[in-house]
């Protein structure tokens, strides 16, 4: 029995990149090998098990046969007979197709350290095109290492074409598709994976909404960039600056949707798109079944970017009412989560990356005098029920017309 370490831990060791976590590969052994010395059993589909000690991962070296569609479509073989280099055959890129001994030795079959020194992400082997998850995972790669100056071989990229053409995206799971796009979001360069995905034909797959933006003009006025699909991108890059959350991402990613439905006629104007949007929010969160904390702050970015952007402009009224909207007087942190997001579509424009956005500290402001006042300052009054909620509401009113700008 030989045991290697494989997959990102050596790619990233070499790379001088920060990884956490360290899967291995076990060559020359039967899963009753592994359960004597104590390791725990976790997978269904071929034998994974958990050290005893680290409970770090190991899979005994296997071979696969496509058998169906999608990325669980496999029959799955792990005899002892198994070598390594059939291991790493069947895996996705040269540069996660590397192992690495006990002494130390690195065994690249297949290129990867070539593959490294020349920044390229490159598949093994034709099995690629047999693992349509492989598309999403290629350009989340491509996002995580731009700034490396990493980007996808050509004939990487018309494998991943071919992929999308032939339909097999349409059998990937909801969650396994959301699952990439959460980790792609997470990375340095987002928008470099919404960029490949749409170089490939799968973000018309799997985000329609978001590919219809692309080629539709703006007002020029407003937007340098013109193109709304070139807005969300510049919007997506600059958030990374803002947050490391995926849910301000994801809704940076999604909020402008409504432009890309704008009626026959009305262009460059998106008069309405925020409340078109927010039904396409709904929709886009429903099908890939985003996690409710997503889908809120997606929605209410969607829905009221725009009085984010007037806010100096508004008097009290109108801001207590985004207030009670976002819902910020309940929810201050994701108040700030709506801020960031806000900020970075304001700054996701053609030469006004460096755009100051005094909205969001005056918002902050505005929420701070708000929550000053409470029920308590009214006791002595003796008010209760509505009447109690009005006076409530027209003290915050008061005092956030007393705060606005001259």
């Amino acid at each position: 029995m030989n045991i290697y370490l494989v997959g990102g831990a050596v790619r990233d060791a070499l790379l001088g990149y920060p990884f956490e976590e360290r899967d291995w590969v076990v060559v020359g052994a039967q899963p009753a090998d592994l359960l004597e010395q104590g390791y725990q059993q976790v997978g269904k589909d071929f034998p994974v098990f958990l050290h005893p000690t680290t409970r770090e991962e190991y899979a005994l070296a296997r071979r696969e046969r496509k058998r169906g569609h999608g990325h669980t479509g496999f029959v799955i073989d792990y005899p002892p007979t198994v070598c390594l280099e059939e291991d790493l055959l069947r895996r996705d890129l040269t540069i996660n197709a590397m192992a690495q001994d006990e002494s130390g030795t690195i065994i690249d079959p297949y290129g990867g350290q070539a593959d490294l020194a020349q920044r390229v992400l490159r598949h093994v082997s034709d099995a690629f095109a047999e693992d349509p998850l492989r598309v999403l995972r290629t350009a989340r790669f491509a996002a995580r290492y731009a700034h490396r100056g990493f980007s996808v071989a050509k004939e990487t990229l018309a494998l991943m074409a071919d992929i999308v053409n032939q339909g097999e995206l349409s059998h990937l799971s909801p969650e396994r598709v959301w699952r990439e796009l959460e980790k792609a979001l997470g990375e340095r360069n987002p928008e470099v994976f919404v960029r490949l995905l749409r170089h490939c034909g799968a973000l018309r797959a799997l985000l329609p909404e978001v590919d219809a933006l692309f080629d539709v003009p703006q007002t020029e006025q407003y937007h340098p960039e013109i193109d709304a699909g070139a807005h969300v991108l510049m919007s997506l890059q600059h958030v990374t600056l803002l947050s490391g959350d995926t849910d301000v991402r994801f809704a940076v990613l999604v909020h402008d949707l409504g432009k890309g439905t704008a009626p026959e006629g009305t262009l460059p104007h998106h008069v309405g798109h925020e409340v078109r949007g927010e039904i396409l929010v709904e929709r886009v969160c429903q099908r890939l079944r985003a996690p409710r904390q997503h889908r809120e702050l997606a929605r209410i970015v969607c829905r009221h970017h725009l009085l984010c952007h007037q806010a100096l402009e508004l008097r009290g009224k109108t801001l207590l009412k985004l207030l009670k909207a976002t819902d910020a007087l309940r929810r201050p942190d994701r108040f700030e989560a709506f801020l960031l997001a806000c900020e970075a579509d304001a700054r996701g424009r053609l030469g006004l990356e460096a755009y100051d956005y005094p909205q969001a500290d005056y918002l902050r402001q505005a929420l701070a005098s708000a929550a000053e006042v409470t029920a308590e300052f009214f006791v002595d009054r003796g008010l209760t029920g509505n009447t109690l909620g009005q006076a409530i509401d027209t003290e915050r009113i008061r005092r956030l017309d007393a705060g606005r700008p001259d």
